[in-house]
C-alpha cells in the first residue's frame, strides 16, 4: 500500500490559500498578506510568497510588491463564460443521457438525487461550501455519465469558477439555495420522464439563476430578477 508523502510548506500553504479564496472566508477584493497565511500554519513566508505566484497564474490572485496579494472577483464576463460554456455541455449531457438504457438512466439520476440529498442536510445545517459542492457533484455526474474526456477536462476545468459563483449566489441572494433544490428536483424528474427538450430549457433557467445571483444583473433576455 502506497504511503502518501507529506505536503511540502508550499502545497500547506497553497490549500489552504485557495481554500480561503473558494469558501469565501478570504473575500473577493481583499488584499492580503503573506503573513495572514503564514502565522496559522506556522510557516515561513518564503513557501507563502511560492503558493501566492501559483495563484496568480490560475487567476485567483494579483500580487502587488511589498503591499499584498489581492483576492480578484469573478468578472462579469467570467461569468458569462462559464454560464455559457456549462449551458452547452450540460444540455448535451442531458440530451444523451436520455437516450440510454433504463438501467443507466437509473444509475446516474439515483446519484443525483443522493447530491440533493446532501445538500438538503447541507443547507439545514448552514454549511454552505458542502451545498456548493454536492451541487457541483450534482452537475458533474450529469456530465460524466455521457461526455467524452475532453468535454469532460474541459467542464472540470471551470470547477474552482463554479463553486466561486455558486457560494456567491447563495451569500447574496435570498431563498437562493431553496431554488437551487427546487430547479434540481425538477430536472431530475425530467431526466426520469426522459423529456429532454424541458429538461434542457429547465436548465436554462436554472443557470441564469447562478448567473444573476454572481453579477447581480438582471435575466438574459432583459426579463426581471
Amino acid at each position: 500500500m502506497a504511503v502518501e508523502r507529506p505536503l511540502t510548506a508550499t502545497e500547506r500553504a497553497y490549500r489552504f490559500a485557495k481554500a480561503g479564496i473558494l469558501d469565501g472566508s478570504l473575500p473577493a477584493g481583499e488584499l492580503i498578506s503573506e503573513g495572514q497565511i503564514a502565522r496559522p500554519l506556522e510557516l515561513s513566508r518564503t513557501p507563502v510568497r511560492e503558493a501566492f505566484l501559483q495563484l496568480q497564474a490560475e487567476g485567483l490572485l494579483r500580487l502587488f510588491p511589498k503591499r499584498g496579494a489581492l483576492v480578484v472577483p469573478v468578472s462579469p464576463d467570467e461569468v458569462e463564460a462559464v454560464i455559457e460554456a456549462r449551458q452547452v455541455i450540460e444540455s448535451y449531457a442531458a440530451t444523451e443521457l436520455v437516450r440510454r438504457t433504463d438501467a443507466m438512466l437509473e444509475e446516474v439520476t439515483s446519484q443525483m438525487q443522493e447530491c440533493i440529498d446532501e445538500q438538503v442536510r447541507a443547507d439545514a445545517d448552514g454549511r454552505g461550501m458542502d451545498f456548493v459542492e454536492a451541487d457541483r457533484r450534482f452537475h458533474t455526474l450529469l456530465v460524466r455519465s455521457t461526455c467524452g474526456s475532453i468535454l469532460v477536462d474541459v467542464y472540470e476545468g471551470l470547477r474552482d469558477r463554479q463553486v466561486r459563483m455558486n457560494l456567491g449566489a447563495i451569500v447574496r441572494v435570498a431563498g437562493r439555495s431553496e431554488q437551487i433544490l427546487a430547479d434540481h428536483r425538477a430536472f431530475l424528474a425530467l431526466l426520469r420522464a426522459r423529456d429532454s427538450e424541458t429538461a434542457v430549457a429547465t436548465l436554462a433557467v436554472h443557470l441564469d439563476g447562478t448567473r444573476r445571483g454572481a453579477v447581480g444583473g438582471p435575466a438574459w433576455g432583459g426579463r426581471a430578477g
